[in-house]
């Protein structure tokens, strides 16, 4: 567990300690008090040095700052109160005072089921559910005041495709990644699915057709993009993942097209060759100006499994980040329904089933199965 991982659990090892007591004695009592000003001390200090920590409860895990956390006794309960009072988010901002640390004890110390008594946000600590969003806004407002056109779903596939596809060619012409045209092109799906109120119909636009290496990347885009927004995430973060997505197979630009499109099974020497792609790619990104950390971390880790086998190799207790897990799923499930020169698509019910019983070991279990609930949302929405 690296030095911040420590201090923020010993954040919330006091927090939760906090909390148990303020529910069995008030918050008046002198444990409290002590507990509570420990637990002010450990976040006043860790956010000195960032400006925010991010907590998500997906299903029955905690996720911290995009890190999976190990299953823990505290952990768990932490995670079960934050359930209880209906927080799926929660993010800790610098400048947080000992009264919003007393406030959220408090708050998470209630038991009541009435809906008026709901926990709310402060300045520094910020509150939200996870849940899908579903907006009817349309393509939103200029600085002037008039509706902007947006870019509708039949439009979109191709208007993306031939941006892409000028990216990436400049890229392999050996040029600098052009960053900001990757994330116009993501901020146009955000607009979509906010546009389109119903995210889950937005994926209607992926497209299956074999011009591979330039769909792909933008199929597993709009995955992320449902996954991330079906857990409530939003914002900046949002941004990030759809960028990292978009960028996840980079490397691939760097490795011998007889190899990419070779149709028979990659001899073993070919074989290594593919599998440089994830470093090549995360190399490459570090080396942009401007690309989001996140996207470096998911180029290196896209092909890392839930149990860390997979490529490239890895330490023992390699904490992978949500992103990178998000991206494996979208990356595993567009590989198969897209078709090949060689192959149809396979149909979205083997794919399921192949998903399922791959939970635990190269997928992410809570993550996998948010993802197919999506699945099967579009699956009903386009009956």
């Amino acid at each position: 567990m690296s030095s911040d991982s420590h201090h923020i659990h010993d954040f919330l090892r006091h927090l939760l300690s906090a909390t148990a007591n303020a529910s069995l004695y008030g918050m008046a009592h002198p444990q409290v008090a002590r507990l509570s000003s420990q637990a002010f001390a450990s976040i006043d200090a860790i956010l000195q040095a960032r400006p925010e920590i991010a907590l998500l409860v997906v299903e029955n895990e905690l996720v911290i700052d995009g890190h999976p956390q190990d299953l823990s006794l505290f952990l768990g309960r932490f995670t079960q109160i934050l359930k209880s009072r209906g927080v799926g988010t929660l993010s800790l901002l610098s400048g947080i005072t000992k009264n919003e640390i007393e406030a959220l004890i408090s708050g998470l110390a209630k038991q009541t089921n009435d809906s008026s008594q709901a926990m709310t946000s402060s300045e520094h600590v910020r509150m939200g559910t996870v849940e899908l969003r579903v907006s009817d806004s349309g393509g939103g407002v200029d600085s002037s005041g008039h509706q902007k056109p947006g870019i509708t779903l039949p439009d979109l596939p191709q208007a993306e495709l031939a941006r892409l596809m000028e990216l990436y060619e400049c890229v392999k012409r050996k040029h600098k990644l052009q960053i900001h045209g990757v994330v116009d092109v993501v901020s146009g799906f955000i607009d979509v699915f906010k546009q389109e109120g119903k995210p889950l119909l937005a994926m209607a636009a992926l497209r299956d057709t074999d011009e591979y290496t330039f769909t792909h990347s933008t199929n597993v885009c709009v995955l992320n993009l449902a996954q991330a927004m079906a857990l409530g995430i939003e914002g900046q973060l949002l941004n990030d993942i759809g960028v990292a997505a978009m960028l996840h197979d980079i490397g691939k630009l760097f490795i011998p097209e007889e190899i990419l499109k070779k149709t028979d099974k990659l001899e073993y020497g070919e074989y290594e060759i593919m599998k440089q792609h994830p470093v090549k790619g995360a190399r490459h990104l570090l080396e942009t100006p401007g690309v989001p950390r996140l996207a470096v971390i998911a180029a290196y880790e896209h092909h890392l499994k839930f149990n860390l086998s997979g490529y490239p190799s890895v330490a023992a207790g390699w904490q992978q980040n949500l992103c990178s897990h998000m991206t494996t799923i979208s990356d595993f499930f567009d590989a198969l329904r897209t078709r090949r020169s060689y192959r149809d698509p396979v149909p979205i019910s083997d794919i399921a089933s192949m998903m399922y019983g791959m939970i635990g070991t190269d997928l992410h279990p809570a993550l996998t199965r948010n993802f197919m609930k999506i699945i099967s949302g579009l699956m009903e929405a386009t009956v």
